[in-house]
């Protein structure tokens, strides 16, 4: 039994490409999200390695607020310069030096732009010379405090020379510095890890990067002779107490590389779930392989029953097709996802300017490929396999093929899979069912697509007819039509397949549509600013510009109110929570629209919703850390409404000087009655610039920017789930393709009666159509309704608006179309070839 499986399956070698490359995709998804981010993960190791393989022992105060990779950055706790001179008389130390590194330099290029980063920091530090990790290659370090020195990326990617006057912006305003000194690193690399980095002097760096005249972020201690970086760090641990973290550069390496990894662990987490979503599709595709295979086979399975094979042989059989396509699938697959794994990392890196390590691949990647190839393989052939163990013996002597059983169990079953879905998709959108939430709308959204699935043969007659008449003005067109609809198992599953993504599609599309918009409609009601000031984000600091453009705004001609806004993460009562400043709340309120009292320097002003969420009152204090100043009890002094003011917490301008960031990030700016923006708008913009990260626009203008970030978002998902829409594709070439084979002799008669070949592949092509497009209007009409109750369950959150993208639905069916007119191309011209009189014969 097993010799004739293997030889029935090397016998027909198409049939065992196209039932494999569904699987083959998935896999290449599945271990290439392990293969770029082992990638990564190496590469970060590398870097962090390379950065502090100079350092014996690091010494640095506690940060005030400790911030995982994921929720931002973490701002360093300034250290004095007295530990400096501490640790130099501990035993065993040979040398410490105090350190300046901070995240924030921002360079300004010969061409006016500040350069930005897509992840590397951008360090602003002290230049405390060379040493055999770093190397001096053009000019000399900065000895005046009007002198600075970048490596050799800075240089290249601003177009710097020695020489040149460069601007650079920190915690203060724009700064022009005389670029006297350029260097690299050992092994002739122009930056570790793609950072951009500029060197001052001491005093300017303490001053511009950390506000703190005197102080440091770090000291690097070099070990004696004859002790061990482990000796010395836990001497200077014990000098020094609790309020200090030393650690061997060793750990801090392998610390910061965990750091990272939490990072990439989430992003492979994502990749990984997309690519769940391909071989969900994948299941599809290879169930209908199989159901075709098995209706082919019916003779041979049935000569083999009567021969005397049994039910448990002939599922095996079928089985055993399914473990040699998973392996021989799962193989190439991992060899695809190590390329396209090499590939997203080389993407990353040159986006990031980083260099990679070299491309591996990690355990992960292989166990995965083959526990996926084979587990999707084998579970999407299960039911193909039981239906091929009922073909009666007697089916080998006749000529006849397994009938079509009845709708209705599959239907009845259909509906109570979707209903259960449906239901665990309402709790956990709309029932509290704490961390459980996110995996009850994940378990809802699968099991309502598997339920519609199972009524897509119900479904798919009435349909596919009705579609199919917009082709019946031929003759072909009729054929295709009857073709779509003859088996509505096979087009159901085939249009599943296509669903499934273009269902995710559209109601990711639904859902950022309807934020969109209740975004335009909200600022429309509450900005009575008609000026903002602001920037992009394009790395992980927030653009920022000099606060005294807002004073100088709010002196211009027409301007009835100015408001800059600080941001920062700090803790209140312990708890990390996104805060905001103002030099005065009742002018923010002016610019925004509303009044407020002023806050005096021990008042903060909470919304309704965070008082109600942390159960505040007027006239309680609470206890609140920023990341630079000291603990400081602040009073409710009062609750505003929600959207009144923005923010939840706004904390007063004595408070801004704790911050990470002690420049404002917006900017609003309310106009007198009556005067026009563009008399007022042009003065802004040319007090901003010495701040060129931000600019001034419109209100309108603002709003639309930041409602096209719901359309990246949108094309990126659109992107990743681009694989599943590919193998959808491909389910409709395949189904096509195996249905020519099982219908050479059908065609062949077609063509003897006078078929012609054009007429044949115009039939074919109905054909692809009419599914492709039912597998569309299925997938917008199931993904509108899935985002419709999302987004209506997000009305807490802001989403006050449902918007149905007609026109991209629109789109996604035209786009269906053309698919199947592609996807038709290879099987049509197959069939067209076909030896009349040798597919008449044949059998």
């Amino acid at each position: 039994m097993l010799r004739a499986t293997l030889k029935s399956l090397l016998a027909r070698k198409l049939r065992l490409v196209l039932s494999g490359l569904a699987v083959v995709l998935g896999v290449m998804f599945v271990s290439g999200s392990f293969v770029v981010t082992d990638t990564l993960n190496r590469t970060f190791d590398s870097i962090f390695a390379d950065a502090f393989s100079a350092t014996d022992v690091s010494v640095r105060a506690k940060p005030k607020i400790e911030v995982s990779e994921l929720d931002g950055e973490e701002v360093a706790a300034p250290l004095p310069a007295a530990t400096v001179d501490k640790i130099k008389t501990i035993s065993g130390v040979r040398s410490a030096t105090g350190r300046v590194d901070a995240d924030g330099a921002r360079v300004i290029g010969s061409d006016g732009k500040v350069l930005t980063s897509m992840g590397p920091p951008r360090l602003g530090g002290n230049w405390t010379g060379a040493d055999g990790l770093m190397e001096l290659r053009e000019g000399r370090g900065p000895t005046a405090d009007t002198e600075i020195a970048v490596n050799a990326n800075t240089a290249e990617l601003a177009g710097l020379k020695v020489g040149d006057r460069v601007g650079v912006l920190t915690l203060e305003p724009k700064h022009e510095f005389t670029l006297v000194g350029i260097w690299g690193y050992s092994g002739g690399r122009d930056s570790i890890g793609g950072v951009q980095e500029v060197a001052f002097t001491t005093p300017v760096a303490q001053k511009l990067m950390l506000g703190a005249p005197g102080s440091f972020t770090s000291v690097v201690v070099d070990a004696a002779d004859g002790v061990t970086p482990e000796q010395v760090r836990d001497r200077v641990a014990a000098a020094l107490g609790a309020d200090y973290e030393v650690r061997t550069g060793k750990q801090l390496a392998e610390e910061s590389a965990d750091s990272i990894q939490e990072g990439l662990a989430f992003f492979n987490q994502i990749l990984l779930g997309f690519a769940g979503v391909a071989l969900f599709v994948g299941i599809f595709l290879i169930l209908n392989t199989f159901s075709i295979i098995v209706a082919q086979r019916t003779k041979e399975l049935a000569l083999l029953r009567a021969m005397g094979a049994s039910r448990r042989q002939v599922i095996g059989s079928v089985l055993v097709e399914a473990v040699m396509i998973g392996l021989i699938a799962a193989v190439l697959g991992l060899a695809a996802g190590v390329g396209a794994g090499g590939g997203l990392a080389y993407l990353f890196g040159s986006f990031s300017d980083l260099t990679l390590a070299s491309i591996s691949v990690p355990l992960s990647a292989v166990i995965s490929a083959f526990v996926v190839g084979l587990v999707v393989t084998v579970i999407a052939a299960v039911l193909p396999a039981l239906r091929a163990s009922r073909i009666a013996p007697i089916a080998a002597m006749q000529e006849v093929s397994i009938p079509d059983r009845p709708l209705t169990r599959l239907s009845v079953a259909g509906g109570l899979v979707f209903s259960a879905g449906a239901a665990t998709l309402g709790v956990g959108l709309f029932a509290d069912a704490g961390d459980a939430t996110l995996w009850l709308i994940l378990g809802g959204v699968l099991v309502s697509f598997i339920g519609v699935a199972l009524l897509t043969p119900l479904i798919s007659k009435p349909v596919i007819g009705a579609l199919g008449r917009l082709f019946s003005w031929s003759v072909p067109g009729r054929l295709g039509r009857l073709n779509s609809g003859r088996n509505p198992r096979r087009t159901a599953i085939t249009a599943a397949a296509l669903m499934v993504g273009i269902a995710l599609v559209t109601g990711v599309t639904v859902i950022m549509d309807s934020a969109k918009s209740s975004l335009k409609a909200e600022a429309a009601e509450i900005l009575k600013a008609q000026i903002m000031i602001s920037g992009d984000q394009t790395g992980p600091r927030p653009p920022t510009y000099d606060p005294a453009v807002i004073d100088k705004t709010a002196a211009l001609p027409g301007v009835r109110a100015a408001a800059g806004l600080w941001n920062d993460m700090v803790t209140i009562d312990g708890e990390q929570q996104y805060v905001t400043a103002t030099k005065d709340l009742s002018t923010l309120a002016e610019a925004y629209g509303t009044t407020a009292t002023p806050l005096t320097a021990d008042q903060i002003a909470v919304s309704r919703p965070t008082a109600d969420e942390e159960h505040w009152q007027v006239g309680q204090q609470v206890t609140v850390q920023t990341a630079r100043g000291d603990p400081h009890k602040y009073t409710i002094a009062t609750i505003f409404a929600k959207d009144s003011l923005p923010g939840s917490v706004i904390l007063p301008s004595a408070a801004i000087s704790g911050f990470g960031l002690t420049q404002p990030l917006l900017g609003f700016v309310r106009l007198d009655d009556g005067v026009a923006i563009s008399s007022v708008l042009p003065q802004v913009k040319q007090l901003l610039a010495d701040s060129p990260e931000v600019s001034a626009t419109d209100a309108a203008t603002f709003v639309d920017q930041q409602a096209a970030q719901f359309d990246q978002i949108i094309t990126m998902i659109q992107i990743l789930l681009g694989l599943a829409i590919l193998i959808a594709v491909l389910g409709v070439v395949n189904t096509l393709a195996l249905s020519v084979l099982e219908r050479t002799r059908e065609l062949g008669l077609l063509r003897a009666v006078g078929l012609g070949r054009a007429q044949t592949m115009r039939m074919i092509t109905v054909e692809a159509v009419v599914i492709s497009v039912f597998g569309a209007l299925l997938g917008v009409a199931v993904g509108a309704g899935m985002g419709t109750a999302v987004a209506h369950a997000l009305a807490d959150d802001g989403i006050t608006e449902i918007v149905l993208p007609w026109a991209r639905m629109g789109t996604y069916l035209g786009l269906a179309a053309l698919v199947g007119v592609v996807a038709a191309v290879v099987p049509a011209i197959r069939a067209a070839r076909l030896n009349v009189l040798g597919a008449i014969a044949h059998d």
